[in-house]
């Protein structure tokens, strides 16, 4: 068994991250043990060593490294033997590395860039928000230094296992497959909802859109949807399962069910037509999970709430699913999820830009970094939002499905999970028929893989 030593100081930080790197997502099995030294240092059954020098937790005074001048200012790429990209970015540390037969030392601080990246106490310090208190990419070390769309930490240990590999590690690494995982979040499940409504998309077709054809064609759907000839262009459930079934994955639908803001009950669950929902779901095996409204994200008694009425109204018990606008506070959030006893959320990714905003395409346990704990809770970080790219960006649709297969291929590579969110409502409707071929697109693509 792998022997690991670690300094005596920020034991809890230092323990979790080892035990997600080397346990969650190399699967090895180690001993740990605090010693007087300043460095990691990692003994193998055949007593080489590998050392990898700390650059961060070292250099604090006391337990408080939450401060926004610890965040890294200038990220240098550079290249080794053992990295599987063209170069490898150092969040902490320098590029010394020192092989000899026996011994490696790294000078990248492996540990505190991974603990960067994956418990997000970058946004905790960096108080930079968008217009719905939401901590931008733009504002992200990621996004500055050019790696969001590279899963950086998944780097980190592919270059931690190619060292620990020619150093004659005896344990064989956890087996890990792609998993495509496809999510839709149900804000809202009818075009045609009131009169008001109804108006007012009318009118738009008038004097905004300026198109008496798709004034007319509207009023044709509208008057077929009531009459019960036609779905609502929101009911696209049926739809969204028929791929996912094509493709042999299951389609993960997280429901809203209150709220306090104009952000929230555009449906009430409970009413008929979202009953009939939930029971399609069910009756063809796919899976329910819980949005927590606009304002949930950081009031746990909303949260409980919301979940309760979910789960009381479907009859099932929900362990997944995603804040509502991608609204997240660490670790608020996070902890909130955790008392609830919630096994998955599928938040983590920034509203106006896809990536890895975890630097990961690994699911892991997430840790509070003020209570200084890992919580239960694990975060499956979301990678691609369709809404990122037109309602934050201004792409074309070939745009869109080329970045998204570019960064499937990146989460296959390294055989992680790709957590896709398409909403019901982003199909059958103008704004969105241009870029439905994206989609079927992208779970067409998903038939093959699974054959």
């Amino acid at each position: 068994m792998i022997t690991i030593y670690h300094p005596r100081n920020f034991i809890d930080e230092r323990t979790y991250i080892i035990e997600v790197l080397f346990s969650e997502f190399l699967g090895i099995e180690y001993k740990l043990f605090e010693y007087e030294g300043e460095n990691y240092k990692i003994i193998l059954e055949n007593n080489t060593t590998l050392i990898i020098v700390d650059s961060f937790f070292n250099n604090q005074d006391s337990n408080m490294y939450l401060d926004i001048k610890n965040i890294p200012s200038y990220v240098n790429f550079i290249t080794n033997p053992f990295i599987i990209e063209k170069d490898i970015p150092i969040l902490y540390g320098t590029d010394q590395l020192e092989v000899t037969k026996n011994q490696i030392i790294c000078g990248i601080d492996i540990f505190a860039s991974s603990f960067f990246m994956l418990t997000r106490w970058e946004e905790y310090v960096n108080k930079e928000r968008d217009i719905y208190n939401r901590f931008p990419a733009v504002a992200s070390v990621a996004f500055k230094n050019g790696f969001l769309e590279r899963p950086i930490v998944n780097e980190y240990v592919e270059m931690l296992w190619n060292m620990l590999t020619y150093l004659g590690v005896e344990q064989k690494r956890k087996l890990r497959k792609f998993e495509f995982i496809v999510t839709h979040d149900v804000d809202i499940i009818t075009y045609w909802k009131n009169l008001k409504t109804n108006v007012r998309i009318l009118g738009g077709d008038l004097i905004k859109r300026k198109s008496i054809y798709v004034f007319f064609e509207h009023l044709l759907e509208l008057l077929q949807v009531k009459i019960g000839k036609r779905k609502d262009p929101f009911d696209s459930f049926d739809y969204i399962m028929d791929l996912s079934e094509a493709a042999n994955i299951k389609s993960r639908f997280y429901f809203m069910s209150g709220g306090v803001t104009k952000f929230d009950n555009y449906f009430k669950i409970n009413e008929s037509a979202a009953l009939n929902i939930l029971n399609k779901v069910k009756e063809r095996g796919h899976i329910i999970g819980f949005h927590p409204s606009f304002n949930a994200y950081n009031d746990p008694i909303q949260w409980k709430k919301e979940k309760v009425l979910l789960e009381e109204t479907a009859n099932v018990t929900v362990k997944e699913g995603r804040q509502h606008f991608l609204r997240f506070e660490a670790p608020i959030t996070w902890n909130i999820w955790n008392e609830e006893e919630m096994e998955m959320d599928c938040t983590l990714c920034y509203a106006d830009k896809e990536g890895f905003r975890c630097g990961t395409c690994y699911e892991f346990p997430v840790f509070d970094f003020l209570s200084r704990k890992q919580l239960s809770l694990k975060e499956y970080p979301l990678i691609v939002m369709e809404a990122s790219f037109t309602a934050y960006q201004t792409v074309a649709p070939q745009y869109m499905e080329e970045k998204t297969k570019a960064l499937i291929e990146k989460t296959k590579k390294y055989n992680g999970n790709f957590v896709y969110l398409w909403h019901n409502s982003s199909f059958n409707i103008p704004a969105w028929k241009s870029f439905q071929p994206v989609y079927e697109n992208i779970l067409r693509s998903q038939i093959k893989v699974r054959k």
